[in-house]
């Protein structure tokens, strides 16, 4: 357990909302584990003060890292000096250090978090064809992966026509030979791997982002959101008999990912 004094490195993850994330005591975990004297505290940050905390939080001394979450994972990206490779193709970050002269460098996990999950769970995405429902700042991140992780195709949808003809510009220079489609409607027909990168399910009135219908006991279905971890879109493929993985399992799988890149690492 660390004990926090006056040396301890801060980091923060911000969101709007944020009592749902549960990075920040598994990323202490792993910084105390590290050897470190460092922690994670979560930050509620809507959208209209987020430019001015990132500035505001640029001037604190013992503040090393932001972790960024839903809805500031394209605006944190401005505020980085440098990026990795795949967030600058993204245009989007989940995870921010301090450079040497104390700037931002910032990259892009949840795509990583997302199919180290799904290859845990036995649903491996290599070969399969893939609906990816949301083109927002996860979403974009695991539409990369998925075709880095060697998906044979993939359909987009999102409730914003013009956001995923937008990732789709992105995604066609590094698609290889995976076929790309935007769909108006999040229906799964021909695919055996769909992925839920929505907020919807996060709470009880919330519509299914894939109708229980169209699912079928050969698909593989993953969400990204962590409460609750049994959606109902991941209670009805159960249901089913499909293989699932929850936004827990993601979270795991992230974990480590985090706290090596906020500590310097990779």
């Amino acid at each position: 357990m660390i004990a926090l004094d006056g040396e301890t490195r801060l980091h923060v993850i911000i969101g709007d909302p944020i009592a749902q994330v549960k990075s920040p005591g598994g990323v202490t975990r792993s910084f105390v584990a590290r050897g470190r004297n460092a922690a994670m505290l979560p930050v509620h940050v809507p959208a209209s003060d987020f430019d001015a905390f990132v500035r505001g939080a640029g001037t604190a001394r013992n503040l090393d890292g932001l972790t960024i979450t839903v809805p500031h994972k394209f605006a944190a990206a401005r505020h980085c000096a440098t990026l990795t490779d795949r967030a600058r193709l993204l245009g989007a970050v989940n995870v921010m250090r301090r450079n040497p002269d104390r700037s931002w460098h910032g990259d892009m996990l949840d795509g990583a978090g997302m199919v180290a999950a799904i290859r845990a769970a036995g649903g491996d995405p290599a070969g399969r064809d893939a609906l990816l429902v949301g083109a927002g700042g996860a979403g974009t991140a695991i539409a990369q992966a998925l075709l880095q992780a060697g998906v044979v195709s993939l359909a987009l949808h999102d409730s914003d026509a013009t956001r995923v003809e937008a990732l789709l510009a992105r995604l066609r220079p590094v698609a290889g030979g995976a076929r790309l489609r935007a769909l108006p409607a999040a229906e799964p027909a021909g695919c055996t791997l769909v992925v839920n990168a929505t907020p919807s399910g996060m709470r009880p009135e919330d519509p299914i982002p894939v109708p229980a219908s169209c699912l079928r006991a050969d698909m593989f279905v993953a969400d990204v959101i962590t409460a609750p971890e049994v959606t109902p879109l991941i209670a009805a493929a159960r249901a089913l008999g499909c293989g699932t993985s929850t936004g827990l399992d993601m979270f795991a799988a992230q974990v480590e990912l985090i706290a090596e890149f906020l500590l310097g690492g990779a």
